[in-house]
């Protein structure tokens, strides 16, 4: 069912289906962010329309029940849906009556703005709008218990103290409506049942032309937010300047950059992927360059950049705060961080920036050769080695029962190109800012060297996985070795891991794992634990595009057609984005997050290059 998503600007959001109906325990109108997104608050869960034609009342939501049923199926009246300049529209057709329904974030503040709009009609029409509400963890549910705290202020009311509601003609209500149920949550294997409070209904006689403006926000409750109509078109102001500023020449590109913008936090800082992730280090340095230097937004990324260095520690950067905690378990989210300076510089001419940031790098990658966490040091061949007993530090990092999936302890193909690229990164930095280049350009060296001969297979069969790790080398064909190839510092300038990689390649992009290994498994779905062992283990991941497309283009090998699919997905799943995986069989279901952050970076930096450019 295709999904619509509007971003605050602070990793809160309103998303939902096209139809109405709310399947996931994350869809909401107001979905309130802490720390970019790392806890999120499900605030107003739906504002449900409902005409008042003479003595028919027609109710334009749509809900699913815990006893299976549907009701009332609004979905039954919609003519039209579109989302257009970011902005979510929907048409209903009642009779000769014509609803439509708009929806904005009041940007850079938590709230939500949506309009009431009577397009036809013979006569006054009564609309109401009524308002189900919660307060709760985004991740969890909330079942019937003492009544809330609603209470009344001017054109609407307070829920529990945490946000406000203002719209006319506010009518109190107050019930539990028991058993709203999520259908993706019970395909996954999670809670999937609720309870939510009917908290009234905001209602208003409308002639053609005229509207109901609800808006919802959190924060400072006493600071009025601008009326509805005014956050609706502030938003597409937003994604024509954004448009603007990007230099976007066709409706694929003018998507892709209106989509971008979603993950985009103040900080600034990126969202890893909607609705359940916050920041990622290693999502938002793979992001980076599409999320920032394709759209023109370099000024914020150079921001982002600076920030990020100073956060080093031990050369390491901090993975995510997902998890409740700050924690350092990433091998390559460093080494992403170099390449991002890197290609910054290289784009933008800002030596400054370099000047800015070398001394951290090069301190950081001072803490990779000498040692750092979870066992991380330059082995004696100049390569990058890693791993611990039950630690993941690959982007492979997958868990269940708290062991690895794709554990990947010993020297990664993937790290070992980025090591040999970030040398490289580092070393050009230096040299750009008239500073001695030596030490890293001979780690380079050493590293390049002992990297085609570690990890180059004989034959013509690409890369190994993993060499010297417990298991010895792994020959599992897998897409990490396209980085060998595809990075601007990459080790090889052969085409065989390019060719090794070309049965994992599908419409959405590339299989983790080859169908021909016997640990394959072609669907990415069911529970927690079924997922988990199928996230790298053949699943699709869509921003491995970008890594095959530097590869092609940095060998001359055509890639006609490559992003076709990809690009058709835009208006699937995550309407106008790029979801996070998909099925590793045919038809390639999507799955996991419907909007993720790299999926549209990549997709976006390599449709704007266009094939052949680098």
């Amino acid at each position: 069912m295709r999904e619509w998503l509007v971003a605050d600007g602070l990793g809160g959001y309103a998303s939902g289906t096209v139809a109405g109906l709310r399947t996931r325990r994350y869809h909401g109108i107001l979905v309130v962010a802490r720390d970019a997104g790392s806890a999120r608050m499900l605030g107003v869960a739906s504002l449900d329309p409902v005409l008042v034609i003479g003595e028919r009342r027609v109710r334009l939501a749509t809900h699913e029940w815990a006893s299976g049923a549907v009701d009332p199926v609004g979905n039954a009246h919609l003519v039209r849906f579109a989302v257009e300049g970011g902005v979510p529209r929907w048409t209903f057709a009642v009779g000769d009556v014509v609803l439509e329904r708009e929806l904005a974030a009041h940007r850079g503040r938590p709230g939500v703005g949506v309009v009431h709009r009577v397009v036809r009609a013979p006569g006054p029409v009564r609309v109401e709008v009524e308002a189900l509400c919660t307060w709760r963890d985004a991740h969890g549910e909330r079942f019937a218990g003492p009544d809330p705290s609603v209470s009344p202020v001017a054109s609407g009311f307070v829920f529990e103290g945490a946000y406000r509601l203002r719209g006319p003609g506010y009518v109190p209500a107050g019930a539990w409506y028991r058993g709203v149920r999520y259908r993706e949550e019970a395909e996954r294997g999670l809670g999937c049942v609720e309870d939510l409070w009917f908290a009234g209904r905001f209602v208003a006689l409308l002639t053609p032309g005229d509207a109901l403006e609800v808006d919802c926000w959190a924060g400072d409750l006493d600071d009025e937010p601008p009326p509805a109509r005014a956050a609706v078109v502030d938003a597409r102001r937003r994604a024509a300047a954004l448009v603007a500023t990007a230099g976007a020449t066709d409706d694929h590109m003018r998507a892709l950059v209106v989509a971008a913008d979603q993950f985009v936090v103040e900080g600034p800082d990126v969202v890893a992927g909607y609705p359940w992730f916050g920041s990622w280090s290693r999502d938002t340095m793979t992001s980076y360059e599409g999320l920032f230097l394709a759209t023109g937004r370099a000024g914020e990324g150079r921001a982002l950049l600076v920030r990020a260095a100073s956060s080093l520690s031990r050369g390491m950067l901090a993975n995510t705060a997902d998890v409740g905690t700050t924690t350092y378990n990433t091998i390559d989210a460093t080494l992403w961080l170099l390449h991002a300076a890197c290609r910054h510089v290289s784009r933008t001419g800002d030596v400054d920036l370099a000047s800015e940031l070398v001394r951290a790098l090069a301190d950081a990658v001072e803490h990779y050769v000498a040692g750092t966490r979870f066992g991380i040091c330059m082995d004696a061949d100049g390569l990058l080695t890693g791993g611990e007993e039950g630690i993941a530090l690959t982007w492979m990092d997958a868990r269940v029962d708290e062991a690895p999936v794709t554990a990947r302890a010993g020297k990664a193909v993937e790290v070992n190109a980025l090591w040999v690229n970030g040398l490289a990164s580092l070393a050009t930095l230096l040299e750009a800012t008239g500073a001695d280049a030596s030490r890293p350009r001979a780690l380079e060296r050493l590293a390049r060297a002992a990297f085609a001969r570690r990890f180059v297979r004989p034959g013509g069969h690409g890369c190994f996985d993993v060499v010297d790790g417990p298991g010895g080398d792994d020959p599992s064909v897998r897409p990490n070795q396209l980085l060998a190839v595809s990075l601007p510092y990459a080790p090889l300038d052969d085409a065989a891991p390019l060719r090794a990689c070309a049965p994992l390649l599908t419409p959405l992009g590339l299989r983790s794992l080859s169908p021909e290994d016997p640990a394959y498994r072609p669907v990415h779905r069911g529970g927690v634990a079924d997922r988990d062992r199928a996230y790298h283990e053949g699943t699709v991941w869509p921003w491995l595009v970008g890594p095959y497309a530097d590869a092609c283009d940095r060998l001359g090998v055509a890639r006609d057609g490559l992003l076709t699919g990809l690009l058709a997905h835009l208006g699937d799943d995550g309407i106008g984005s790029v979801s996070e995986t998909a099925d590793g069989a045919a038809p390639h279901g999507a799955t996991g997050c419907p909007f993720q952050a790299w999926s549209v970076a990549e997709l976006l930096r390599v449709h704007a290059r266009g094939p052949g450019a680098r």
